[in-house]
């Protein structure tokens, strides 16, 4: 939507009512089956550790800055020097069945002027990929980011990670382009595909979500009905 300004060109519509989020409060979300909650280090590297060891070709880090780690030392030194900064604001994925962390994601790249946020270093171990465990902590996430007021929930990846593509697509994100030689990663130039799902198309988003969830969504075998890409897909915005 574009409005005129008083020199007769487009520009943006206009938020008279625009007020600047607050940080995201580091709390606890509870779902169905997971729990997001903010990470320490006696709580949940053991079972982190445990979780991400479960794949040994080191493959799920290549797209990674950090990882694999060897031992259990070396992990918690990594936790102690990254995740407890005021950012980014770093969170367990707590699986209710087993009660262990499974996996790790966080918000970054916070902007409050701009009401802007990104979910980013997730990290699903082989315990959590391909889960409804995986699909709620996103879920949970992305509504506590608009719930406390952001209007742009971002998610960015290497433009060679195609698993980290196919995801932000099924989870909802709209695809909107590549910044070339954007980062310096392991020696290597990152170009960086970008993704992004606004708070307009959350209410549609979070109907898409809670009806993959729902336990009608699959079948005697665990199996699931509809996906959750057919879902989203609908809601997709081409930007160019």
């Amino acid at each position: 939507m574009t409005t005129l300004n008083e020199q007769g060109q487009e520009v943006g519509h206009p938020i008279p009512d625009w007020t600047i989020p607050e940080m995201p409060p580091r709390d606890t979300l509870i779902g169905r089956y997971c729990r997001v909650e903010p990470l320490h280090i006696a709580k949940h590297a053991d079972d982190l550790h445990a979780a991400f060891s479960v794949g040994t070709s080191g493959a799920d880090w290549s797209y990674l800055p950090y990882g694999p780690f060897d031992s259990l030392a070396a992990f918690e030194s990594w936790l102690s020097e990254t995740c407890f900064s005021n950012e980014p604001i770093f969170f367990a994925i707590i699986d209710l069945v087993s009660g262990k962390a499974v996996g790790m994601a966080s918000y970054l790249n916070i902007n409050r002027v701009y009401g802007t946020i990104e979910v980013g270093h997730v990290h699903f171990s082989p315990l959590l990929q391909r889960s409804r465990v995986a699909t709620e902590a996103m879920y949970l996430m992305m509504g506590h980011a608009f719930g406390t007021g952001y209007r742009r929930y971002e998610w960015k990846c290497n433009a060679f990670n195609a698993r980290s593509r196919k995801a932000a697509i099924r989870f909802g994100f709209s695809y909107e382009g590549v910044f070339r030689n954007h980062m310096v990663v392991r020696g290597h130039n990152r170009d960086s595909a970008w993704y992004a799902c606004v708070d307009g198309e959350w209410p549609q988003l979070k109907t898409a979500y809670e009806t993959w969830l729902d336990d009608a969504n699959f079948n005697a075998a665990g199996q699931q009905v509809r996906s959750l890409a057919d879902l989203t897909r609908p809601l997709l915005v081409a930007t160019d």
